[in-house]
């Protein structure tokens, strides 16, 4: 069968599709000597499963909480132009470095997502990502502004590690100020 109609059986568009043929994610598909590319019809019942796209958005703190929504709008469009049917969308507030992120948690241990978008490798997890690949094989994530060399990934790593860990120590500041002001208004009410 051809690419296109291919690419309309699964609900794809076209260019979508060609682009993971040129990246050999159609398994068994070929191109003749006239340009014209053929799945294998064994490839499009694997596919024919029931798809669901979940889009996943995530803020470190809940001072940036309405950025959840222009990033949900953002990739609902991205799914729109992509021909696909958003199931879900998830939103949440929490650091990408732990795993206490109970809707992500949630969404992994259903397995129901055919599809995961993501605007950022980060707003899914800062480090690991390929493990979530491996450990998630039926499940394609989707990353929106995916860096294109290697070196702007390990930069982005570094600013992520960086930005984490003071962060994190700008919190515990945070939280001895906060912890010091209770005990003067202890103090005071005594």
């Amino acid at each position: 069968m051809k690419l296109s109609e291919y690419a309309r059986k699964i609900g794809m568009s076209y260019v979508t599709v060609h682009k993971m043929f040129k990246n050999k994610q159609i398994e068994g598909a070929y191109q003749l000597p006239t340009g014209t590319i053929i799945v294998p019809e064994q490839k499009i019942e694997k596919e024919s499963k029931e798809e669901m796209t979940v889009i996943y958005t995530r803020v470190s703190s809940s001072e940036n909480r309405s950025n959840l929504d222009s990033q949900a709008d953002r990739l609902s469009k991205f799914c729109e132009a992509n021909g696909w049917i958003v199931n879900e969308i998830i939103k949440e507030c929490a650091s990408g470095l732990n795993d206490k992120r109970p809707k992500l948690i949630k969404l992994f241990q259903e397995r129901k997502a055919t599809r995961i978008v993501v605007e950022h490798k980060d707003r899914l997890t800062r480090f690991g990502f390929n493990f979530i690949e491996t450990l998630y094989p039926e499940c394609k994530i989707i990353v929106v502004n995916d860096v294109e060399d290697s070196e702007s990934d390990l930069m982005q790593d570094f600013i992520s590690l960086v930005t984490c860990f003071c962060v994190r120590l700008y919190g515990q500041r945070r939280s001895r100020r906060k912890t010091e002001r209770i005990i003067e208004e202890l103090r005071k009410d005594d």
